[in-house]
């Protein structure tokens, strides 16, 4: 899928790890929003984000790896009809639309496998940019953990669940 500036969103593959690496390695090791140990390695960061039942896409601008995300049944059995997704920015891409296509991409993309919804279990409060960014894109703020996230630098913070609907007409956003 090829969209707005140039964006081209394309599943990953394993040559693209060491391009993910770069993109998830910063987040990972700054340990402000995502619940995964700040010393994990390459390995077994890039063994997490490929992890069934997950698929992992790339965004892609002008040959380079910009974005990543996957996105997969958020939970089995009676559940198995909801997605979840996770996003990651390389660095020196932030504020050019990759997030926005990404999970434009990832709604798309659920819908075409049959999810009715996508939530997101676990984004960090102090993560204003992504909340914005998901509400922008359609999701509600359907409950908060108070205290749930130990964030290196404001101590316990809240993670708020955000869900949408994927059965509806297309979105607006």
């Amino acid at each position: 899928m090829t969209g707005q500036g140039g964006i081209t969103i394309r599943p990953a593959t394993t040559g693209d790890h060491d391009a993910i690496w770069t993109i998830l390695e910063p987040v990972y090791r700054a340990g402000e929003t995502y619940c995964i140990p700040r010393d994990i390695s390459r390995d077994d960061a890039l063994a997490d984000w490929f992890a069934a039942p997950f698929t992992a896409f790339v965004a892609v601008v002008g040959g380079r790896v910009l974005g990543t995300s996957h996105v997969g049944r958020n939970r089995p059995g009676p559940a198995s009809h909801v997605a979840n997704a996770s996003f990651a920015t390389h660095p020196e891409a932030r504020g050019r639309g990759i997030a926005r296509a990404l999970v434009e991409h990832a709604k798309s993309w659920a819908r075409a496998q049959g999810f009715r919804a996508m939530q997101f279990n676990f984004v960090v409060s102090t993560n204003a940019d992504a909340v914005h960014s998901w509400q922008k894109a359609g999701f509600a703020i359907v409950g908060r953990l108070p205290g749930a996230f130990l964030h290196p630098q404001h101590g316990y913070v809240d993670a708020l669940v955000m869900f949408l609907d994927l059965t509806g007409a297309a979105d607006d956003a």
